[in-house]
């Protein structure tokens, strides 16, 4: 039984993507911390707290998806910017395609809930 966002597998899994992230990005050249670093930081943290934002709201279908869709949105930002530290060679490319596919997976699965969730 689902009593808390945090009983959400999307939500598990896109803070354990938010934890990876931030581990990875410290290793990226100076110059980066700032840039795409802080990007990919700030990108990662949105998902898992947009999912805890609307399942707040959750007794209010529209505004519940409408958090979805934000937490989605993040999801695909973090694709880009994880193939573009894969193209900049910030990061090992067999690590980027292994998180690239949690990622691609984490969307699908946060749209299925947005198709699927009816408010009772």
């Amino acid at each position: 039984m689902i009593k808390s966002f945090r009983d959400l597998e999307v939500y598990q899994e896109s803070y354990k993507l938010m934890i990876i992230v931030h581990q990875k990005v410290k290793e990226f050249p100076i110059y980066e911390k700032m840039d795409l670093a802080s990007q990919m930081r700030r990108g990662s943290k949105s998902i898992p707290a947009n999912i805890a934002e609307g399942w707040a709201k959750r007794n209010h279908e529209k505004e519940f998806k409408k958090h979805l869709d934000i937490a989605i949105g993040s999801a695909n930002e973090m694709e880009v910017h994880i193939e573009t530290a894969r193209d900049l060679i910030y990061l090992n490319k067999d690590f980027c395609e292994e998180i690239l596919k949690r990622y691609n997976i984490l969307g699908r699965k946060l749209f299925k809930l947005k198709k699927n969730w009816k408010t009772f």
